[in-house]
């Protein structure tokens, strides 16, 4: 089947940011994608929230929106682009969820958009836990027994029947979020409770536990045809009941008998075909492992987690041939990119060879949290490594992921009794594989072993062969050949040397095989590689049929993702690629993790997927012989290989070695900002516990300590107290870390960042960024504003002095990112890092500077200048962007939520817009903030922050919020005059807190500490509390006031600016408006005719607002009809369209006439409205345009037009329980409106009941409410409380219907005109016997003006 021509704009959703459970494999995926698209000639709309992702650069999509994943931006955003189409199978299940919701909704058939890949009963029948229990059944696939429930009585309903554990998996959620294994029933109750609340559509499955069994895995694709393939198999080295995505998986499955595999395959295969899925799935089995029986586990009808490891497991590509799947074509018809075409997309691939996945978790950082694994992901990233055997495989993967093993030994394992392994085999954490191989040492067996376990025992045995190994090395000679057998079981010659106790004279260096998707049977064009200790070279074969002229330039990738060293050091590693590709070079780049886009097969010339240690990449050096290496781009886990590399002679390119190890050593540094005359805090470095107590005593304290040599902030804290330093020492020390400890002054100040590219002579700074949270928050956990708001010029100008001359004394070729901290006026150097960044992505996109590419350029020698970007401080674009970080605090159970110096999150978003506060909330907004204005605000804060909290406290008080405290915070806020309601701290023993928590009562936690981690503390269960009910918890008073500044706005999700990346404003753009009033209803007029406004509704917020506005009720924006004179659009103050207005319509009359629009001899006007053509007539006196009389429309009573949900056709003097009680007239007059008759209308609070009207049930679009008071049969008096502009001088729609209700009332009469007295004037209306009415105003010009945006 050829390409559907019916597909020519497509929409691609995004995975959002990085958390547990979705991690970089939706870029890599969302990358593939949008290049096949972009190929077949499609136009691609891509939104993602991430601006760390390869995808949301510019060039990968025609058009980029880095906006929020909701469903009202992605409505807006499909209004606006109007694309045929969306592909919600790549990005994760954040991209599928939310295209079902719009799906669900009517919304994508009513605007035409279809779902390519899978049909939305497709997506349901797998991702709704009854459907797909039901499809499984139909099809005769069996499932495990479960019930499908959507309330907590369901589940211990279930409970009762089948007894315990259980398995809770809640519907449509990523990673198993949510879900868990229940042991008994108050457990069971916790996870059903958090499921339910975590799932979309509220909904679990809960299931019989049969933990045990094996889990296998298939990956498998269709196509519209009905021609399937399985891609992949893949085991877990856990039984069932440890999530995917934390189990050590092997490819292929190695321990199924032939038979239990064809029965697997086949029941995958016939799934994929049931569901009708058009493209990848991933099929997850459990089998008891005693017999043939299996369960489906559950079906991803999306390219998945799994999808990745598949991938780059077996060098098929799979997102690239969903995405072809998804235009049209079938698998026949799509050639294999790695075999250069010879082979097509319907060939199976085949493995010679054995992969190993291993989980990278945070435990390093999460000290206090629990360590054990079960259905719901903890681990934050993943390695792969291949090897020819099992064994070889698992111990490149130990060693490549970064966690201080270079092998299975453990030193706090050994000695311990045969008991307490025994012991330990139990409980099953991140540890267990070490343990296992602990216990095999011990020579506990592995029928032992499995019985505890239940890992099976061919695993076992191969662990058992490393045991073997090791003791023969410990007991025989080191000969050649037991050398030779130690590499190829995966041993590294430091693990030989040191367990044989012999040197090794003759290091092996290893030859490399390929991995070809069809086991060497076709020649690949496109290949990877995997170290072998075998006689054939492949790699070496290939160079010599390939090598040409060009130079060969290693790129070292960033390894596993882990919290400090994310997504964004992959963007910068592939882009360095690119750059040197592009510069001529034959590019290699060496990496181990399956999920991103540097390991797809087509990046770079060749791929080699390996560790990054230095006996490693050392062999990939000796095979590849390159002209030079880069480190600069991988994160901390490059810059480590650096001296190591320099040693060895190899050409480090970019910044020398020598300047890295300055940036890093305390004293070289030191010596340096003497030199340049630049001040940081005081400091020392110690060894020991004592020597740290007596540097914090001499510094005074608070003060930071951490290690040197580290990224993310890893194992760094603020210390109040000694024993603070006792308590971090213990922990640090026990790590075993040979560098010194580092101890500084803390200074509270504003804390800046700078990235800037040096090429040794010239330096360009693209930015500078602000932290909206003072010093003592790590940089990755600030949210971060560009460009920096709050710091003069001439304090910049230091910046971009120091900053320049800080990188050309380090000598830096490259990037160069410095952390400042302004204290007292005075600035401060915090730290200077000579390499890439993880701000490196986002200010590159926000600027327009390709930050990388120019970066590596200049690590080639050639000079700033001539890039044609300018040197010094880059000019400031029209936009501010805000980076807000993202966390996955509610997978780890007892992890303290309190910020520090230590990076605790996995992700980040960016709201980009005109200003910082629309661009903070849309930040907010992405990365999940609630901003409902609505519940209460529970303060607990330290004793030196209570002096701030009032500010804080007010705010939150005047948005509606409720406020409780603990004592100590509720004196404070009392005694400055705030009403609060004081709660017990939970060490009294009183759980009124979580009480609060758990009836809904607290909407946000503001808690702060001195002293937390340890999960028994007040705070952190307070904290943790807050997690498990999804409450928004801010730890520092800077993030409560910027959320309160978000909830004080009058943005939302309605009328903030879409910013199209590829087509955004360059430049600032200035805009004439006049500003007229109409018995003070005052508005802003806009001649739209030449003069473009991308958000008319969030410049009607910005611009409205009285005391930091212009100050107005709306906008006016006039536009050319081919109705009337011209079209009129009015947006309220709060950025909501005003379906019609009386005074906006006179005031744009006269606007219009006064520019020449309207002849001069003609006061006749028709304009255009959202409720149709209206005329209006417009008065003189002396020459100008005074007064307006316009003709409003007809009054129409009928409840359905209003609308208002009441049971009777016509709602005339109806009594409602809305606010004090009212008897309410319902009309609409272009427009929805209740009028109330009261006598106090001068006294009344309008400003209390306005909103309660507004805002009551039984009006479905809101209303306007009229409070009216009758003084005489010719003359009302009004105030008006207009829906999105609050309370107004004057209305001419309200004035209309308030006059039409008083007729229908019988309290004035028909066909008579009416005085309609508002606080900014007099309206005269008349409403006639035909339903008609005619509302005459005065109208003036106030003032004209340009505004500047």
């Amino acid at each position: 089947m050829p390409l559907n021509k019916d597909i020519r704009r497509t929409l691609v959703i995004g995975s959002g940011p990085i958390v547990i459970g979705q991690a970089a494999e939706f870029d890599y995926a969302g990358t593939q994608a949008c290049e096949v698209l972009k190929d077949a000639g499609v136009e691609v709309v891509l939104v993602n929230s991430n601006p760390a992702t390869i995808m949301t650069d510019g060039h990968m999509a025609d058009h980029v929106y880095i906006e929020p994943l909701t469903l009202p931006t992605l409505r807006r955003i499909i209004e606006k682009e109007q694309p045929d189409s969306i592909l919600p199978t790549l990005g994760g299940q954040t991209g599928l969820t939310l295209a079902m919701q719009l799906a669900k909704e009517g919304f994508l058939e009513e605007h035409g958009v279809k779902l390519l890949g899978a049909k939305p009963d497709t997506i349901d029948r797998a991702e709704d836990r009854q459907r797909f229990k039901d499809t499984m059944e139909a099809i005769g696939q069996p499932v495990i027994p479960s019930v499908v429930t959507e309330s907590l009585e369901g589940a211990l309903a279930f409970a009762s029947e089948i007894g315990y554990p259980l398995i809770v998996r809640p519907a449509f959620t990523l990673g198993g979020s949510g879900g868990g294994i229940a042991a008994d029933e108050a457990e069971l109750r916790e996870i059903a409770e958090r499921g339910l609340r975590m799932s979309p559509i509220r909904q679990i499955l809960v299931e019989q536990c049969i933990a045990g069994w094996k889990e296998i895995e298939f990956e498998v694709m269709r196509d519209s045809a009905g021609n399937c393939i399985t891609i992949c198999s893949m085991e877990n080295f856990d039984p069932v009941g440890v999530h995917t995505g934390d189990s050590i998986v092997i490819a292929p499955a190695v321990t199924l008998a032939d038979k239990e595999y064809q029965m697997l395959r086949s029941a995958a295969l016939r799934i994929i075909d049931s569901l009708g899925i058009e493209g990848g799935c991933n099929c997850q089995f459990a089998l008891n492992p005693e017999s043939f029986e299996y369960a489906v586990i559950e079906v991803n009808p999306r390219v998945s987690r799994s999808s990745a490891l598949a991938s780059k497991a077996t060098g098929y590509p799979i997102a690239k041939v969903a995405a072809k799947i998804a235009l049209g074509y079938t698998l026949p018809e799509i050639p294999n990119a790695v075999t250069g075409g010879k082979t097509c997309a319907c060939f199976e691939p085949a493995l010679d060879y054995v992969v190993v996945k291993l989980p990278k978790w945070p435990f390093d950082k999460f000290v206090y949290a629990k360590r054990t694994l079960g259905t719901q992901m903890k681990a934050t990233g993943e390695v792969m490594a291949i090897g020819a055997t099992f064994e070889e495989a698992l111990m490149k993967a130990v060693r490549g992921a970064e966690i201080g093993h270079m092998s299975l030994n453990t030193p706090a394992l050994e000695g311990l009794s045969r008991a307490e392994l025994m012991e330990k085999l139990r409980v099953c954490d991140d540890r267990r594989l070490f343990t296992v191989f602990a216990a095999c040492k011990a020579g506990i067996s592995a029928d032992e072993i499995h019985a505890v376990t239940k890992i099976d025992e061919w695993f076992l045995y191969k662990l058992t062969n490393l045991v073997r190994l090791e003791a023969r090395l410990s007991a025989e000679p080191l000969t050649d050949a037991l050398y030779r057998e130690a590499k190829r079981m995966g041993y590294p010659d430091k693990v030989i040397q040191s367990i044989s106790g012999q040197e090794i004279k003759t290091p092996l260096l290893p030859v490399y095989k390929m991995v070809d998707t069809c086991a060497a049977e076709f020649r690949a064009e496109t290949p990877y590689f995997y170290a072998a200790y075998a006689e054939e070279n492949e790699a070496a074969e290939f160079l010599a049929r390939r090598r040409g002229q060009r130079k060969t330039v290693l790129v070292f990738g960033s390894g596993p993702i882990r919290i400090g060293q994310g997504i964004e050091f992959d963007y910068a590693s592939v882009h360095c690629v690119w750059a040197l590709r592009k510069r001529g070079y034959e590019v290699v780049i060496v990496n181990n993790n399956p999920e991103t886009v540097s390991t797809d097969f087509d990046t770079a010339d060749r791929l080699y997927f390996e560790p990054l240690t230095p006996e490693d990449v050392m062999g990939v050096i000796a095979t590849e012989k390159p002209y030079g290496v880069v480190v600069a781009f991988g994160g901390q886990t490059a810059i480590k290989l650096t001296n190591f590399l320099s040693e060895q002679g190899v050409r480090i390119l970019g910044t020398p070695a020598d300047s890295i190890d300055m940036a890093e050593d305390r004293e070289r540094f030191d010596a340096l900002l003497t030199e340049l005359d630049i001040k940081r805090p005081l400091g020392r470095t110690v060894m020991t516990t004592d020597e740290a107590l007596a540097a914090a005593a001499e510094l005074g304290y608070p003060v930071l300590l951490r290690p040197s040599y580290v990224l993310g902030g890893q194992n760094m804290i603020i210390a109040f107290q000694p024993e603070d330093v006792r308590e971090y020492m213990a922990i640090i020390l026990a790590q075993g870390i040979k560098n010194p400890i580092l101890i500084d002054q803390y200074l509270m100040g504003t804390e800046l960042e700078v990235d800037a590219i040096s090429d040794g002579t010239h330096v360009l700074i693209p930015g500078v960024m602000e932290h909206i949270e003072r010093a003592g928050i790590h940089s990755g956990d600030s949210i971060a504003v560009y460009p920096a708001w709050n710091v003069d010029d001439g304090m910049l100008e230091r910046i971009v002095d120091c900053s320049t001359r800080l990188a050309l004394s380090l000598k830096v070729q490259g990037l160069v990112n410095i952390q400042y901290l302004i204290y007292g006026g005075e600035l401060y150097v915090i730290e200077v890092n000579p390499r890439s960044s993880r701000t490196i992505p986002y200010i590159s996109k926000v600027t327009g500077v390709p930050m990388v590419e120019l970066a590596t350029r200049a690590m080639l020698g050639e000079t700033l200048p001539a890039m044609g970007f300018g040197t010094g401080l880059y000019p400031i674009p029209p936009y501010v962007a805000v980076k807000v970080p993202v966390f996955s605090f509610e997978k780890l159970a007892d992890v303290d939520t309190l910020l520090g110096p230590e990076m605790k999150s996995t992700g980040e978003v960016l709201g980009v817009a005109g200003t910082l506060s629309e661009a903070l909330y849309k930040g907010l907004v992405a990365a999940g903030y609630q901003m409902d204005r609505r519940g209460g605000v529970l303060f607990s804060v330290k004793r030196t922050d209570r002096r701030e909290i009032y500010d804080t406290a007010k705010r939150f008080l005047h948005l509606g919020c409720t406020l409780y405290a603990t004592p100590g915070n509720a004196r404070a806020l009392r005694s400055a005059g705030l009403p609060v309601t004081e709660v017990q701290k939970l060490s009294a023993g009183d759980d009124a807190i979580l009480r609060l928590m758990d009836e809904g009562k607290i909407a946000y936690v503001v808690s702060t500490s001195s002293k937390g981690r340890i999960p028994t503390r007040d705070s952190v269960r307070i904290r943790r509390k807050a997690v498990e009910k999804s409450i928004p918890c801010l730890t520092s008073i800077d993030t409560a006031n910027a959320l309160a500044d978000s909830m004080e706005s009058r943005y939302s999700q309605l009328n903030t600016e879409l910013v199209d990346l590829n087509h955004r404003r360059r430049h600032r753009e200035r805009l004439r408006f006049s500003k007229m009033q109409a018995s003070g209803n005052d508005y802003l007029c806009f001649d739209c005719r030449r003069q473009r406004i991308d958000n008319p509704a969030g410049l009607a917020v910005r611009l409205s607002e009285r005391h930091f506005g212009i100050g107005a009720e709306g906008v006016c924006l006039l536009y050319p009809s081919d109705r009337a004179d011209f079209r009129m659009v009015v947006y309220n103050l709060d950025g909501t369209v005003a379906t019609m207005g009386g005074n906006a319509i006179g005031c744009l009359a006269k606007y219009a006439y006064d520019r020449g629009i309207i002849p001069p001899e003609r006061l006749s006007v028709s304009v255009e409205t959202a409720g149709g053509v209206r005329a209006a007539r417009l008065y003189k006196r002396n020459g100008i345009v005074r007064a307006a009389e316009v003709a409003m429309g007809r009054a129409r009573f009928e409840s359905v037009a209003v609308p208002v949900e009441l049971p009777v056709p016509r709602v005339l003097d109806y009594a409602v329980d809305v606010g004090r009680g009212y008897r309410i007239t319902c009309v609409n007059v272009g427009n929805p409106h209740a009028v109330a008759f009261v006598e106090d209308v001068d006294t009344l609070d309008v400003a209390s009941e306005g909103p309660l009207l507004e805002h009551a049930p039984i009006f479905p679009e809101r209303v306007n409410a009229e409070f009216v008071r009758v003084l005489d049969e010719t003359t009302l008096r009004m105030r008006v409380w207009e829906r999105g502009s609050g309370e107004t001088w004057a209305c001419g729609t309200g004035a209309c219907a308030a006059v039409a209700a008083a007729v229908e009332n019988g309290l004035c009469a028909t066909d008579t005109d009416i005085a309609v007295k508002v606080p900014g004037g007099v309206l005269s209306v008349r409403y006639s016997s035909d339903g008609s009415l005619r509302m005459r105003g005065e109208i003036d010009l106030v003032f004209e003006g340009v505004v500047e945006l």
